[in-house]
Parts: C-alpha cells; structure tokens; sequence
C-alpha cells in the first residue's frame, strides 16, 4: 500500500524540486467529496455498514510554468461509497507527476494517462464513478520532429487502486498527418492520417495456472499489440479504418487458452448544418488486454473496447446498459439527425430536431476448440474457430430509439423519446435471460421568467422479463444563477411495487457546487464506455461538493 507519509513528503519535495525552473507560475486544483450516511432498509434489502460516513474525497493540485508543470492527487478512500471494490479502501497520494516542456518536446515522470488511437492497444484514463484509474507510473515522451509528424513512447507500471502491478507496460505511437506535406489536399479540405501503435507487456510467471493435478501451463513473459489506422476526413465527411491484434495472452478473461486477439473497426459520419449521420462497425476477438493476467473485474485493463450503443442519460433507458463481452462480438450502430427548418411545415415557428439511433450486438460464431486440452474447457487450447464474417445467433443487445425536440412557444419546450431496447441479462449479468423493453419518456420545459425555469420528466418502461414494469418521474426547479430544487421516484410497477424517491437541493456559487439530498438507489449496474460497476441498493443522506480553481 502507498505509505501514508508520501502526503507530507510526496508534494513538498516535488515542488522544491521544480520550483527553480518555474517562471510566471499558475496554481490550479479541484476537490470533490461525496459523501453517504448510510441507513438500513429491508425492503430495498440494503447491505449494513457499520461506518456512519461513507465518502469518496479527492484533492488535484496543478503547478504550471512555461517549461515545466507538476501535480499531484490527494484521495481519501477508507470508507468507499457502496459498489466499489474492497481494495479500493486506503488514503493517500496515489498520483504524482513532474512534465517538461521546451519547443517541439514533453518529458513527463511519474503518473500519466495515455491513449493510442482509439485505445484498443493503449488506454489508461480516470473514471470516478466507476472506481478506474489504470494511469501508467514510469516515464513517457512526446516527440514533433515535424509540423504534421507525432511520435509518443512510454513505459511504467500500472496503477491497480492502492497498488502497481508487476508487469512492466511499454509501447510506442506514431501519427502522420499526410496533408501537411500535400499542398492541394489542404486546398480541398482534405485531411489524411496514418497512424501506428505497439505495445508490449512484460510479466513474470509469478503465478502458477494448473490444468489439471500435475501439469500446469507454461505462460508466455511477453505479450505484444499493435494498431494500425487511417482517417481520411473531407469537408463534412470522415472515415475511420482501424485495425489491431494482440499475441498469445491466456489469462483469467479467456479461461486461459492461446489464441491470438484482434479488432477490426470502420466508421463513418457526415454532417452539415441541420444534418448528421454516423455508421459503425466494429467485430472484436479475445481481446482483454491487462497487466495482471489473473485479475477480474474493472481493473487493470491496459486497452479499451468500446461498445458502439448510445450512452443513455435518461433514467429508465439506462436501466440495462450494455458492457462490452470479452470473448468477442459484433457490433453496429447508425445514428442519424435532422433539424426541420423554422417557417417549414415540421419545423413550425421555432424549428424541429429528430434524431434516431439503431445499435445491435451480438456474439461470434466461435465453431470448435482448436486442439481442446479437456473435454469442454478451452484452458491450454489455441483457442476457438471463429470465421471472420460469420456472426453468433446470439443477439447480445439491441436498442432502436427516436428522439423529437420541439420548442412550442417561447417559453416551453418538450423532447419526447421512443426507445426498443433488446438486454440479454444472461450474456452480460450471467442469468435472467433476454429482457425485452419499449420505453417513453417525455422532458419538458417551462421558463417562467429568465432566472426562474421548471423542468419535468415522465418516463414508462414496458418489460417483458426481469422485475417488469417500470415507471419514472421528476420535476427540477432551476433558480438561477444558485439554487436547484429535484424530487424523483423510480416506482417499479411490476413485481416488487417498490418506490425508489429522491429529493436534492443544489447550490452554486462560482466554482463552489454543494448538493444535499435524501433517498433510495435501485441495485443495478453503473457503466461507461462499455466499462460497468455494480451498484447496491442504498438509502440514506447524501452530500456532495465541487470546487474548481
């Protein structure tokens, strides 16, 4: 575990350290703290505590010059909020960094994020309420040789909650952007990059993975992964090809066989005023990629996959998100929007926006084990057969949903949303099987003077499977430019009859945010980007506070 006394040694000494190379030096940082105070509830079947606070606190200091940044985080964990793995319990100063910077240069030390491409070989990244901070502790190097050339290289060990994994993470980046060096593509606003990544991981057969009584397997040391990818973007239209694999890497994800990883992604948009379209296509194989083989769970994953459904950010079409499987998939996606001009027949006074979406996933047909060590188990084998093109007739997620905002007058206005949504419990959660849902959900807005607006949510989820029937409502009153007032209830209409109320008072004064609160939260999952926690059922007093400087 960090040693606690890295709080009063850790950013003094960083900051002595740099101080002599700082001229003109900016302070920033931010503190966020939310709190629970717990409370028993049967009917909700809450778990008991036997702490009265429970909160997350975080504490980012930023030092800037013109040559040299530093920084630091503070985090406060011993009692997490529900949900979070035990291990992420502690306090300390778990991020530190020192970064250079003199002409076409960067040199950073310490801890960093980083990304390749569309990370599937490299992504490291901080999401809170998801307890991930997978940064990279070691050394990384920003290189422009060239106006249009980028090149990064890296290494460091990966940070796992209070911890860094053995394993060593190294890797390298390259992106070119053709249409610096050809005059006539900038002409025609035509834009081409390539780009190139490779990333090994090197870790130590430090644990034994036996296939049966007397014989165990022989891990590979290195692991190895690389990316390649052009974006050709031209006026209003872009595509993006992408493609990556990654060597033998048998770990706990996989049940430890041998096969080789690999995704494959095309995406294209196009837009222009009052109009979008996006088309995606992506098919991934065995490509769970972290820096302990043996880990489960949200840690430790050196790449992301992401999932290409719509991130849904009303409450009941959020209710079955979509986590990315790591055996493989298929995944599609079209989203597409339209604003029907002002004075036209749909567009009426004020104008109309329609957007659409149509996200499918489902498995790969994965055929027979490859040289299948045992009967059934895929442990020690070369994996499985899987045809390029030929999908699995599994459907793992399916959502179809039209959105309208209309403004009728000038002080009101309503969005209305339709959504199917297709969740198979079975394949994401491991039981329930596919649960089948139509939702309607309808956000409207009055203002009644330019400080003073009420906000009003009705939502109804028709479900066939799982608790049933669904209903949501939530009325916000805004009163600027300090106080929010929130009342909402998740009454779940089909088995339990359950109400889950919530009620929030929000008050903000310059970069000081404070929100107090009281009330339930439904058991379910918490995702982002493919990534998912599970969230316990809670009750009880809620404190939260945002300050940014």
């Amino acid at each position: 575990m960090i040693n606690k006394s890295l709080i009063s040694l850790v950013l003094p000494v960083m900051l002595l350290t740099v101080t002599p190379a700082f001229s003109q030096v900016t302070l920033s940082g931010s503190i966020q703290s939310d709190i629970l105070f717990p409370q028993d509830d049967e009917k909700i079947e809450t778990e008991h505590y036997d702490d009265k606070v429970l909160t997350n606190t975080y504490v980012d200091l930023k030092l800037g010059s013109k040559y040299v940044d530093a920084g630091g985080r503070f985090e406060f964990l011993k009692y997490p909020l529900p949900g979070y793995e035990t291990d992420l319990k502690g306090w300390g100063v778990p991020h530190f960094y020192v970064k250079g910077h003199y002409k076409n240069v960067e040199l950073t030390l310490g801890d960093y994020y980083e990304q390749f491409g569309s990370g599937f070989v490299l992504r490291t990244y901080e999401e809170r309420s998801l307890g991930i901070d997978n940064a990279l502790r070691g050394a990384r190097l920003n290189y422009t040789p060239v106006a249009g050339v980028t090149l990064k290289a890296l290494t460091g060990k990966q940070r796992r909650y209070w911890h860094h994994n053995d394993a060593l993470v190294s890797g390298a980046d390259l992106e070119i952007a053709i249409d610096q060096f050809i005059k006539k593509l900038q002409e025609h606003d035509t834009h081409i990059t390539l780009g190139g990544s490779w990333v090994n991981k090197h870790e130590d057969n430090k644990e034994d993975i036996f296939i049966d009584a007397t014989h165990k397997l022989n891990l590979p040391k290195y692991v190895n992964a690389w990316d390649a990818r052009l974006n050709v973007t031209h006026k209003g239209f872009s595509i993006l090809a992408e493609y990556a694999q990654k060597s033998s890497d048998p770990s706990f994800d996989n049940m430890y066989h041998y096969g080789k990883g690999n995704v494959a992604m095309l995406s294209a948009s196009y837009s222009r005023k009052g109009m979008s379209l996006l088309l995606q296509a992506k098919r991934s194989e065995n490509m769970s990629f972290r820096s302990r083989r043996s880990m489960d769970g949200t840690s430790s994953f050196i790449n992301h996959m992401p999932p290409f459904t719509h991130d849904q950010t009303y409450a009941l079409p959020a209710q079955y998100p979509y986590a990315t499987q790591f055996d493989g998939e298929w995944a599609f996606q079209v989203e597409a929007g339209y604003s029907f001009k002002k004075g036209t027949a749909l567009g009426g006074k004020y104008g109309t926006k329609v957007k659409a979406n149509f996200s499918h996933v489902r498995g790969l047909d994965q055929g027979d084990l490859k040289y299948p060590v045992r009967e059934g188990s895929p442990i020690g084998s070369d994996g499985y057969k899987s045809s390029f093109f030929k999908m699995g007739d599994e459907t793992f997620y399916q959502d179809i949903d039209v959105q309208i905002e209309k403004r009728f007058t000038r002080d009101f206005s309503l969005i209305f949303m339709y959504m199917n949504q297709r969740y198979n419990m079975t394949v994401v959660e491991g039981h329930g099987g596919m649960i089948t849902s139509n939702i309607l959900v309808a956000d409207g807005k009055y203002k009644f003077s330019p400080k003073l607006s009420l906000r009003c949510e009705l939502q109804y989820q028709f479900c066939d499977g799982d608790e049933g029937d669904w209903a949501f409502g939530l009325a916000e009153l805004s009163w600027a430019p300090h106080w929010m007032f929130t009342v909402s209830d998740t009454w779940n209409c089909g088995e339990t009859k359950i109400h889950y109320y919530q009620a929030l008072v929000t008050y903000t004064l310059n970069s000081h945010r404070i929100q107090a609160g009281y009330g339930r939260t439904n058991a379910g999952y918490n995702c982002s980007g493919g990534v998912c926690r599970w969230v316990p059922a809670t009750r009880g007093f809620t404190l939260s506070y945002n300050y940014s400087f």
